[in-house]
């Protein structure tokens, strides 16, 4: 019982409550790019222009210019004079209308060079229903972000996350939810009145792994986000926790102390087998492929404090990763390889950090007394995780260099353990 409350306390703290997410920027970055994102013509039941220029505010790489200082609204190129958009030292413009109605919206995008008085590119997309017009501004903001950036954008990819929704008899019921990268259209994948722990989103982002406890004890459960169906892979005696897809989607890298102590083992998903990949008196859990498959990272008391290490996903002696401070977990890696995203203790605060795996350069991202669940955007660009705020949970998304942070909130209550998304098939 006393490894079970260890790994408990490892995975996160407890959740209250659950609604719609809602957006505060609470730092912006210097030396942003300025970008006018013209109020799109036409009629839409959605602010496609401004679900653009927020999303490449968010990111930290992009200073939208505010509607209101904006001298004129052109819809296309044609209508453009660049002597106005010059005198607001802007240095590119996004135009564009929508056309049509319900079942066959027409959106006609530009992205233009001020300075350069030229065009940078024009896309055309056709939207069946306000939820396929919020997809589609996402969308546009990628290709925008990819086009002025070199980088691919990571808007139209989602958050996956933890509430719960207490009742007025005190019981409560925790949830899994999915929602756009901005926390907009939540959906809930699965809810319990048990605790539900250590979301994970396959590579392919058609299914999650998760950790419920609704048969009073810890079992690993693959669930289908579109079509519902749950399969449970691990119910073995003891704890079973932490599920982490490999890069190819087969396997699982799971802790389960089905021998008697917690280590770390990878899970054959179709055929239920496992093989083990640590063996150490220690506790071993929270386990992460690298990019490449060949590794596994994992936090591991094994020298008196929780740090991270690394072991070939086919077993070995690990190798400890982190010595920058007594305390490293929940480590992540970056779809490039490059970084490495974990909790880190700053003083008597957790925080999130991030290492260089090339340079060994260590930085703190976050200044929060509790922040935790940390989890790259698949291009790298930003880092979510879970923090308090005035008593409650919320969800922050960071630049990895730290420059901008926003935040995400519910209407009520707590939220917590976000994951990204990877990308979605173009």
């Amino acid at each position: 019982m006393k490894r079970l409350l260890l790994l408990i306390a490892l995975w996160g703290w407890h959740l209250t409550a659950a609604a719609g997410l809602t957006i505060e920027i609470t730092e912006g970055a210097q030396g942003a790019l300025p970008i006018a994102v013209v109020p799109f013509g036409g009629t839409s039941p959605e602010d496609v222009a401004g679900i653009i220029a927020n999303d490449l505010k968010r990111s930290g790489r992009f200073r939208p210019l505010p509607v209101a200082d904006m001298l004129v609204k052109p819809h296309q190129a044609s209508e453009v004079d660049y002597r106005d958009w010059r005198a607001l030292k802007q240095e590119s413009l996004v135009v564009g209308q929508v056309n049509g109605g319900p079942g066959n919206y027409q959106v006609r995008v530009e992205l233009l060079d001020v300075f350069r008085g030229q065009g940078l590119g024009s896309w055309q997309f056709n939207a069946a229903s306000q939820r396929d017009l919020r997809a589609t501004a996402h969308h546009i903001a990628d290709l925008v972000y990819e086009a002025l950036t070199g980088e691919r954008g990571a808007f139209a990819t989602r958050i996956a996350y933890i509430t719960g929704l207490r009742s007025a008899d005190g019981k409560e019921r925790v949830a899994v939810q999915v929602a756009d990268s901005d926390g907009a259209s939540p959906q809930t994948i699965f809810s319990s009145t048990e605790p539900v722990l250590s979301i994970s989103w396959s590579p392919d982002g058609r299914r999650l792994a998760y950790v419920s406890f609704e048969n009073r004890k810890p079992a690993i459960f693959v669930q289908d986000v579109y079509s519902g169906q749950r399969q449970k892979v691990a119910d073995f005696p003891g704890i079973n926790g932490a599920p982490a897809w490999s890069p190819d989607g087969r396997e699982l890298a799971v802790t389960l102390s089905k021998d008697g102590n917690p280590d770390i083992f990878v899970l054959d998903v179709a055929s239920g087998s496992v093989r083990p990949v640590t063996r150490h008196p220690a506790i071993d859990t929270e386990p992460a492929w690298s990019p490449d498959g060949r590794s596994i990272i994992f936090t591991s008391d094994r020298g008196g404090q929780p740090q991270i290490y690394k072991v070939s996903a086919a077993g070995g002696e690990p190798q400890r990763i982190t010595f920058e401070g007594k305390y490293n977990a929940k480590a992540s890696y970056s779809r490039d390889g490059r970084y490495i995203a974990m909790v880190t203790r700053d003083g008597g605060d957790f925080r999130i950090g991030v290492l260089d795996t090339s340079s060994k350069a260590f930085r703190t991202v976050s200044d929060g007394p509790l922040d935790e669940s940390p989890s790259f955007a698949p291009n790298g660009s930003m880092i979510i995780y879970a923090a308090r705020a005035q008593g409650r949970g919320v969800l922050y998304a960071v630049s990895a260099d730290g420059r901008t942070r926003h935040r995400l909130t519910l209407d009520v209550g707590d939220v917590r353990e976000p994951v990204w998304s990877p990308f979605s098939n173009r």
